[in-house]
This record gives structure tokens, sequence and C-alpha cells, in this order.
């Protein structure tokens, strides 16, 4: 049994005000390429299928010929809704794609049946985990006292009472305690919505969506794939890559990257305005990529970014790093509250008001107000 694992496609995202569609069709058109030439038995959709909630039309276009051109070629996919999507959207239309082999769990509803693939070696089962929080977890099963997204999560996966001696596989979208975030994501305050591995220990192989960057979590078979585009200069050195995942017979689990070749890359560039406008210094590589120059100039150099677009077009953004700079990064350093989260800052703002640190019960509570608050709880 071989299985695509996607994730995170972002379709119809800006990066610094730039459309990526152009970018997103070309990878998207490469992914359908992959899945046909390896002959996969399905694709698995970790999540954030969208950008945003109401995604533009040309966005949703651009999913369509996804899904489409794969259920013509019969190939299936069992797809989740993100933190991005709207659970509500996405369903639409959910019951006839089905039909078509398009598998879409959009709106958490309780412990549905799996799907299941059947190769030689018997059953798959495929188990769908829209983007889940405490509070959606509550509004199906009333009487789940459950505060955390780690209880959420670990009381849906006991409610389908998992076989363990099946083959099984799970599709989520969570944030699992030890992995490593980019700036292009969109996390919970206080590492609010963090799940830790051990919940997932049912499972043959964990789809798993929402970090961008490519990475295991505890085992290789509980994995992130990561983005299929960069979407900050945090992932300017990442590889791009698509998980091609293999069952055998159970316990028999391996897993292949295989590179993804995009249109445009997102790169940095360092340098003297005078070294970086060089022809030497620009000739051999692709001045279309999506850059972030760092100049190193003492003195900002006019109209720096105007002209510079002459020669790299997809210029998204220009900094410099000189004596000026480094010594406001020196200054400001000392406290640097937008690396603080909003618990911490509450904690620096309370001791300094009241001369003693807060209470573990203020915490507690504290936490469970932050969480209706932001997560959107009633």
């Amino acid at each position: 049994m071989k299985l695509l694992h996607l994730s995170d496609l972002h379709i119809g995202k800006r990066v610094n005000e730039f459309s990526m569609l152009e970018d997103q069709r070309y990878i998207l058109k490469e992914l359908e390429d992959l899945a046909v030439r390896e002959q996969v038995d399905g694709v698995l959709l970790a999540g954030d299928l969208y950008d945003k909630p109401v995604p533009p039309t040309e966005a949703v276009s651009l999913l369509d010929g996804f899904l489409t051109a794969l259920a013509r070629k019969k190939i299936p996919v069992f797809a989740i809704s993100g933190n991005h999507d709207s659970p509500e959207r996405l369903s639409f239309g959910t019951r006839l794609m089905a039909g078509e082999g398009i598998h879409l769990s959009a709106v958490y509803q309780g412990a549905e049946e799996p799907e299941i693939l059947w190769d030689e070696h018997g059953p798959v089962y495929l188990y769908l985990l829209p983007y889940l929080k405490p509070a959606r977890l509550r509004h199906v099963y009333p009487e789940a006292e459950v505060t955390t997204y780690e209880q959420a999560v670990e009381w849906a996966i006991r409610k389908w009472n998992v076989d363990p001696a099946q083959r099984n596989v799970l599709v989520a979208h969570q944030f699992v305690v030890g992995g490593t975030t980019c700036e292009s994501e969109e996390l919970s305050v206080g590492g609010l919505d963090q799940v830790s591995a051990e919940v997932f220990q049912p499972f043959d192989y964990v789809a798993l969506g929402h970090l961008h960057g490519p990475q295991t979590i505890g085992r290789e078979t509980l994995r992130y794939c990561g983005t299929p585009l960069k979407y900050s200069f945090s992932e300017s050195r990442h590889q791009k890559s698509a998980c091609l995942v293999e069952l055998g017979e159970k316990g028999a689990v391996s897993v292949r990257t295989v590179p993804l070749h995009p249109l445009r890359d997102v790169r940095e560039l360092r340098g003297s305005y005078e070294q970086v406008t060089a022809r030497s210094f620009y000739e051999g590589t692709n001045t279309e990529d999506y850059l972030h120059i760092i100049l190193t100039d003492e003195e900002d150099v006019p109209e720096a970014m105007g002209r510079l677009r002459s020669i790299y077009p997809n210029l998204m953004k220009l900094t410099y790093d000189n004596l000026r700079t480094r010594t406001s990064q020196e200054i400001l350093g000392a406290e640097k509250p937008e690396e603080k989260s909003p618990l911490e800052l509450f904690r620096d703002f309370y001791q300094l008001q009241n001369n003693q640190p807060m209470s573990p019960g203020q915490e507690t509570l504290l936490t469970g107000l932050m969480e209706e608050i932001w997560e959107g709880e009633p």
C-alpha cells in the first residue's frame, strides 16, 4: 500500500503581498504527476487546504481542479480541514465528492467510521481527524470533561476503539509537542494547542499537518510533511518535499521523501548594494525568485527597493545589517516582549503590579480565560 502524504497547501496565500496562486498551480501539477508516476493508492491531505476561511474564487477553482484531476485518474483522496479552513464551507458537497473518491472530513462529528483501503495484506484503516478544539469536542460529547487540546484529541481517538492488530493510519492537523515552528504558521497563544505524541500510539502512521517544516516527532512514522512551497523567509533553507508512505504487513512501514521543485524559490541574498547589483553576482541564478535582500552598506541606499527590483522583480523584503541596525537590536534585545507568549507577559505584569508571582491556581484560571478569548469558546 502506497500513500502520498501532503498538507498545508494554503491555496490563495499571499506572502508579503505577493499572490502565490501561480506558484501553487505549478506545484499542484507537480504533485499530481508524482501521484500518477508513483501509482499511489491514495493521497492524504492533512489540513489547511486554503489559507483563509473565505478563500478567493481563484483559490477555490485551483483546489477544485487539483481534486478533479486526481479523481479522473482514479486516485482516492482522504482530506481533513485545518485551522485556516472554514469547516462548514469546506464540507459543502462532501457526500457527492465521496462518490468520486474524494473523502473529506471537514467538521468533526464524533467517531465516524474509518475509510478502508485493501491490498494483498488485507485492510488499511484510514482515520480522518479534522482540526479539533476542546469546545468542538464538548459540542459533540457534552459529557466530556475536557479543557485542553490534548484531552480533546485523546478523547476523540479513544472513541474510535482502534484495533491495534490492524494497520491503522491517522490524518490529523494538530501541534504535537516537540515540533519546530516557522514564521508562516498560526499557533495558539501560550502553547495552548499542544498535544503530546503519546496520544497517537495506536496508529502505524500519523500524517500530520499544521507545522510547515518537514519533520518527525519521536518516531519516523509520526510525521509532518511540511508545506509544498516556502511561505516565509524562515523557511528559505528548507528542502520542500512530499512523503511517500509504504505499508507492508502489520508493523512494516517505510517513508520516502521526494524533493519538490517550485516555479520560484524563496531565498535570502546578503551583501553591499554594489555586490548584489554586480552582473557576476546574479548571473546564473534565477532572478525571478522571491527574495529577501540584506544590504550591509553603512548608509541607506536611496530608492534601493525600486532600483533592486529592476534586477530582481520579485524582491519581497529589503533590510540592512550594519552598525546602526545591530546597535538598535542590542538595545531592544534586552526585553524582546514580542518573543514572549501572552501568558508570560501577563506573569510579568502581575509580578510588577503585586510584587509576587502568580499562584498555580491563578495560572490555571488565566489559561482557561485565554482559551475562551482566543479560541472562540462560548
